[in-house]
């Protein structure tokens, strides 16, 4: 009797190649060791003032997986100073109303106490955005832009006038005592797509989409005429259908969420847009942000490997954000979302 006919075995599935990760791109290596070298000074009174060489952070909400990173750069890792950039990673609220928020500062540079200013200034956005979290988060859902962009530029001011009144309590410099603040707000429902980002100071905001990077930072300028998605003033919706909201020369309403604060030295700025499955949302200090706008290579690196559809685990995120470009030795702080 002969044999049952048998089914041919399917093919196997095409996995991605992902090349393997690199300890620096450009011209050569970069000056300084690849590892931290000397530890900052220490207070026997006060070690709470430590930090910590390096933090990372993930997590899994709705629609996007995040991975956020804080690492002291090469040249505060040779001259064992502390790292000036804070990041802060916080839920607010539980289920589908949650808000998850990622807030990086770096304080200024040369400035002594520079890293105290940072953790203060993501301290004190941290607090105001979970006591209004319930209201912002709702505002999202909504696309109330109007709400949301003045709302959380009055939180933005009274955190860092709160910053520059406890510089002039101690007696510091408010100019040196201070902090660049970059926030992303991140809406738990799966159903709502919308991504959040506001801030003040230097930095970078870009988007990974179909291979390509764009650099989406909303540019404070004094042009006039005809907006340009992703420089100076945005429309309300890119030709994708991304909703987007910036500073259009509108005066600012009064705030759902604070009281009148004292504004702040430095423009304010903020966009709101629309995820699409697949895309990478990359926020990040200046450290980062840098060499990816100047050396292609790096910005190649990142495309091969975060364009297979899945996200790096932990550890693969942080060599990736290590990637270092010769003649870039900041602190790096980094928070990517990769959208199913």
């Amino acid at each position: 009797m002969p044999p049952p006919p048998t089914e041919a075995a399917p093919p196997p599935l095409a996995v991605p190649r992902i090349p393997p990760p690199v300890g620096h791109v450009g011209s050569g290596p970069p000056t300084y060791d690849a590892e931290p070298t000397a530890l900052p000074p220490a207070d026997p009174d006060d070690l709470d003032d430590l930090v910590p060489d390096t933090v990372l952070e993930g997590a899994r909400y709705g629609a996007c997986t995040l991975r956020a990173v804080s690492v002291r750069g090469d040249s505060a890792r040779y001259r064992g100073e502390p790292r000036r950039d804070c990041l802060l990673t916080a839920r607010f609220g539980t289920g589908d109303r949650a808000l998850v928020l990622v807030a990086m500062a770096t304080g200024a540079r040369g400035a002594p106490g520079a890293h105290r200013a940072a953790a203060e200034a993501c301290h004190w956005i941290g607090r105001a955005v979970g006591r209004s979290h319930v209201r912002l988060s709702e505002d999202i859902r909504t696309a109330r832009r109007g709400d949301l962009k003045s709302g959380l530029q009055r939180l933005t001011d009274r955190s860092l006038g709160k910053l520059r009144a406890g510089a002039a309590e101690q007696g510091l410099d408010p100019q040196e005592y201070s902090a660049a603040l970059r926030c992303l707000l991140l809406p738990a429902d799966p159903a709502c797509r919308t991504r959040v980002f506001f801030g003040v100071g230097p930095g970078g905001l870009f988007r990974l989409r179909d291979g390509e990077w764009q650099d989406i930072e909303p540019r404070v300028t004094e042009a006039t005429g005809e907006a340009v998605v992703g420089f100076g003033s945005l429309p309300a919706e890119t030709p994708e259908g991304d909703r987007l909201t910036m500073d259009l020369g509108i005066a600012t309403p009064p705030s759902p969420y604070e009281p009148v604060p004292e504004p702040s030295r430095d423009p304010f700025r903020f966009r709101a847009s629309v995820a699409r499955p697949g895309d990478t949302l990359l926020l990040c200090t200046g450290g980062l942000a840098d060499p990816l706008r100047d050396e292609p290579r790096l910005a190649g690196h990142l495309t091969a490997r975060w364009s297979t559809g899945r996200p790096p685990g932990l550890a693969a995120f942080l060599a990736d954000t290590l990637v270092r470009v010769k003649g870039y030795a900041d602190d790096r702080t980094a928070a990517a979302v990769w959208e199913a």
